[in-house]
């Protein structure tokens, strides 16, 4: 039998953080993954880290959006130091480029709510935006720039995530679907693997929309895959510095040329199928934020499954059944939240305390509301 201090369910860009931020604190961690570890989510997305909430619904996590922001440039030096590899981190802020006739009531609006949440955001003339970034369409009427967000190439911050926790001594096992956990004597003793008990003393379930497929998880992680499709585009003669958006699509540039285009939010089940509708939409929303894109060569497309909540807030922290922790459910923003997440589980683990609140967070909510809901 398999024995951990930490067993994890899912080798994504979380359960890799966290069984690095495990293994660098000296404990014995395995991490189990249903297939090759990081092809999934943490593949998929386009590595924006922006804390600004997308809806009302998602102010709750801004405190911990801005946290793991403070700790982002740290974590990449780790990660890059212990795997040897770069990861692509562009501290370059985003803009936020307005179109409609209200343009400079929205952007008043954006301002207030981002200075009234403590993220910094700054007002720009369409002049000065088109300064900054001759890509945007002439038609823009506003903009606003919030300097302190970035962007990151998830693929690569994945692959090196996953290497520094090789590296600091985790076990890592692809091709290892994870059944159920394990209990015994009132506690999560560990993983149920292919049939096999995996003993551990703590358990993690980090699958991300997979994580509601594991018997005995259901009632901590009842998450859903929200698909998202993206397009990966390459125009010679234009040139994008910072994560542009508009009110239909976002663009990410990477260092080595490539403009990611994306993305759709679809509730279609486990389906990762790229359709033409989408591809279609997407190309025309960006061809209108960026007008040169009209000539860029398309390199890739792509889709994959998002983990979201009932809420869409992250289900994170411990459950009622001793042993068992859930650190799934990040949605949309699973790359930005990556190293708080793996600081919160490691201090909860090590410390029994953690450094940021995570009450909101609790995988006991969903819980607590089904029997409210039986009763």
């Amino acid at each position: 039998m398999k024995n951990f201090d930490v067993a994890i369910a899912g080798g994504g860009l979380i359960g890799g953080a966290i069984a690095l931020e495990l293994a660098q604190a000296g404990l014995r961690v395995g991490l189990f993954d249903r297939g090759e570890p990081g092809r999934e989510a943490s593949w998929a997305s386009a590595g924006i880290l922006s804390p600004a909430p997308e809806s009302p619904g998602m102010i709750p996590m801004v405190p911990l959006g801005k946290a793991s922001m403070n700790l982002y440039p740290g974590f990449v030096a780790t990660v890059e130091e212990i795997s040897g590899q770069r990861v692509e981190f562009r501290p370059s802020g985003t803009m936020d480029a307005l179109f409609s006739h209200d343009a400079p009531r929205d952007l008043s609006t954006l301002i207030a709510l981002h200075h009234g949440l403590g993220l910094k955001a700054e007002p720009l003339r369409p002049e000065d935006a088109r300064e900054l970034e001759p890509a945007l369409n002439p038609d823009v009427e506003a903009a606003a720039l919030r300097p302190e967000e970035a962007s990151i190439d998830n693929r690569a911050l994945t692959r090196a995530v996953l290497e520094a926790a090789r590296q600091s001594g985790a076990e890592i096992f692809p091709e290892h679907g994870v059944d159920a956990i394990w209990r015994e004597g009132g506690r999560c003793a560990g993983l149920r693997v292919h049939g096999e008990d995996v003993a551990a003393e703590w358990t993690v379930i980090a699958a991300g929309c997979f994580s509601a497929n594991i018997a005995g998880v259901e009632a901590y992680a009842p998450v859903r895959p929200a698909k998202g499709q993206m397009v990966s585009l390459r125009a010679a003669e234009m040139k994008i510095e910072r994560v542009l958006w508009s009110e239909k699509v976002y663009l990410v540039p990477r260092n080595d040329g490539r403009i990611l285009a994306g993305a759709t939010v679809e509730y279609v089940g486990f389906d990762k199928h790229v359709t033409a509708g989408a591809v279609n939409k997407i190309l025309s929303d960006a061809i209108e934020l960026a007008p040169g894109l009209a000539n860029a060569r398309i390199e890739e497309t792509w889709a994959g499954l998002r983990p979201d909540s009932p809420d869409h807030l992250p289900i994170l922290g411990p459950t009622d059944l001793d042993g068992l922790l859930m650190a799934t459910g990040h949605f949309r923003s699973g790359v930005l939240l990556t190293p708080i997440t793996a600081r919160l589980i490691r201090e909860w683990i090590t410390e029994k305390r953690v450094s940021v609140d995570w009450d909101r967070l609790s995988p006991t909510r969903f819980a607590a509301a089904r029997r409210e809901t039986a009763v």
